[in-house]
């Protein structure tokens, strides 16, 4: 079989992404007893109770039937939350099904999109290997620079990212911003708002990219449940955006992707998850004056915006540091693949975990502090 024929160069340029190995055995290789997961910011707290309890009743015999092909009562359930009709919603297997689908409903070879060059990856690996041209933009004070956004934006643009909260680095457009952005774009290309991190905003003025949607029918805003709603193994998120552009995604989208307990679980959440949201607000703000304070007092640059996350500067390699803070059980995300060397992202989690994660940073940093 001669693979050099069959294989497009994109694919044969693309470097495959290597997940973590599971917990047990990198417990098992780091000889830690214990593993705290402060690396993908998981929700500390877990799923809603009414989505717990929905796991916990779910029907084995309903997993030998094909779930509903386009999650329809979930997305009647999102419609009746945001006050849409149901055909403006597509739920996904995880976000990257629904960056997929709208990559390949609009973009072909020789097309591009527009996003920063560190934000979260997978819009960039996406259109990578799927053949389209990525113009990436440089943060700007840790931001997205909506300047450098749209002097990128050229004829073959068809398709820009916008992390709002920026995952890692947490910093939110405010309101006014986005609403200039978009009447500079005026409709020349699908504009993305990604808030995967919404429901943990604190910041006064930072926009609801739903409540926009009548006002630009280009916008297309992504949601998931992986995140606030504690559904990550379940692998669930949607995009909502006007009925004839969600139309057109879903031409690009496979039925029948998302498993009938994601759905239900994340109907539940939808539903009855108002005190959930609460709750876990309140412990993120609560682990982020820890760690403002803490972390102050190493002397250590860091980042702690919006989001579940906090990102920190390191005066050693940032994989090395990964290696040491695992032989104590603590499993943080290294940013140089991020293109952010010799930083780290933590996920805000309780307080006993943060306060070892501290301790151990401290300890582990001692020589060069």
């Amino acid at each position: 079989m001669d693979l050099e024929r069959l294989v497009p160069s994109y694919i044969k340029q693309f470097q495959a992404y290597v997940p973590s190995k599971p917990d047990e055995e990198l417990k098992r290789l780091f000889g830690c007893p214990v593993l705290h997961r402060l690396n993908n910011n998981e929700n500390p707290l877990g799923p809603p109770p009414a989505a717990r309890e929905v796991i916990r009743q779910f029907p084995p015999a309903r997993s030998a039937l094909y779930p509903s092909g386009d999650s329809y009562s979930l997305r009647l359930a999102l419609a009746e939350r945001f006050g849409k009709e149901p055909g403006q919603f597509l739920v996904g297997n995880g976000s990257t099904e629904v960056i997929t689908a709208v990559i390949k409903a609009f973009c072909e070879q020789g097309d591009n999109i527009v996003t920063a060059d560190r934000t979260f990856a997978v819009y960039e690996w996406v259109a990578e290997f799927s053949g389209v041209g990525r113009h990436l933009v440089p943060l700007k004070d840790f931001a997205f620079d909506d300047e450098g956004l749209l002097a990128r934006i050229d004829g073959k643009t068809k398709v820009v990212f916008i992390c709002n909260p920026n995952n890692p680095t947490g910093t939110c457009w405010p309101l006014e911003q986005l609403i200039r952005f978009l009447d500079r774009v005026d409709g020349r290309c699908v504009v993305v708002l990604d808030e995967a991190y919404i429901e943990y905003v604190e910041q006064a003025n930072a926009p609801d990219g739903v409540a926009l949607l009548d006002r630009y029918p280009n916008l297309v805003v992504f949601r998931t449940f992986s995140k606030m709603y504690g559904l990550a193994g379940l692998r669930i998120g949607y995009l909502v955006g006007s009925l004839s552009v969600v139309d057109l995604i879903r031409r690009a989208y496979v039925v029948y992707s998302v498993n009938s307990l994601a759905q239900a679980a994340a109907r539940a959440a939808v539903e009855q998850g108002g005190e959930h949201v609460q709750a876990t607000r309140a412990l993120m703000h609560a682990g982020k004056a820890f760690l403002r304070e803490a972390l102050g007092s190493l002397g250590l640059p860091f980042l702690c915006h919006e989001g579940s996350y906090v990102m920190v500067k390191v005066p050693v390699s940032d994989t090395l540091l990964y290696r040491r803070l695992m032989k104590r059980g603590l499993m943080i995300r290294t940013m140089s693949g991020f293109r952010f060397p010799n930083w780290i992202r933590v996920t805000v989690v309780g307080r006993e975990v943060l306060e070892q994660f501290v301790e151990g940073l401290a300890e582990e940093l001692k020589p060069v502090l």
